[in-house]
Formats: C-alpha cells, structure tokens, sequence
C-alpha cells in the first residue's frame, strides 16, 4: 500500500504528524490498520516496545500513539494511551464519542478501561483488523 501523506518525523523523541489523515474504511479500514503499525515501527526505531495505535472518528485518524514506555520511563505510556491523549490534544476535548481504536495488539486491561472512559465505542487490533468488541470498563 502506498501511503501518500507525509512521514513522521522522529527528532529528540519526538513524533510530528498531521491533523488528520483520511481513512477510507470505516471499520477500521486499511489505512488505519497500516498507521497502527507505522506507528509499532517508530516504537521500536526508538528502542520502544513493539506497539501502536491511532485513534479513527468519522473516517478521520484523530491520534497516533506509538509506545512511549521505555523512552519516556513512563509505564502508562502504551500506544494507546499515547493515541488517545493525541487526540484529545488535537480535538481539544476530553471526551471521544464514537471513536475507534486500533491496535496492533489487543489493549491491556488498563488501556481498555481509559478507553471506555473517554468514549471509545469499539477496538480493532492485529493486522487483520479483527474486532476487538467496545473496550471494557475495569
């Protein structure tokens, strides 16, 4: 798959991205997936664990979230928390009604119930996309 928008760009730890990029599928589509995983391989270029995330709303990826655990010395930096704070920043709210997470991995019981909280309707994971239901309250 060819990505056409611009390529992250690690500099001092840091990650920058766009706004938003469109995702054509909306459950949760192969843009999306290939995102995730984009962000898994930035995760590990930066001597990170081997996951990643991006937040979707209304065909849109809203948040990227490469894990940031082992770089950051954060142990609540997982992807998908990373992802979904991406997105808060960006839409400038704390809540995320009807968004879709993705992952390459199935979120842990931690990050479930965040994104439970802040209104995350459903969880895709792995590269096939499979459905990982609504994430669960904890």
């Amino acid at each position: 798959m060819c990505l056409t928008r611009r390529h992250i760009v690690l500099a001092s730890g840091a990650f920058a991205m766009p706004v938003v990029a469109r995702a054509a599928d909306p459950e949760p589509g192969s843009l999306a997936i290939a995102e995730a995983f984009r962000m898994r391989d930035i995760a590990i270029r930066a001597g990170d664990q081997p996951y990643g995330a991006v937040v979707v709303l209304e065909g849109q990826i809203i948040g990227y979230g490469p894990s940031r655990v082992v770089v950051d010395s954060d142990e609540n930096a997982h992807a998908e928390r990373i992802a979904i704070r991406d997105a808060q920043k960006r839409l400038g709210r704390e809540r995320l009604d009807g968004a879709t997470l993705v992952s390459t991995s199935r979120p842990c019981g931690i990050c479930q119930p965040v994104a439970h909280r802040v209104g995350v309707a459903r969880m895709f994971f792995g590269r096939e996309g499979r459905d990982g239901g609504p994430p669960f309250r904890g």
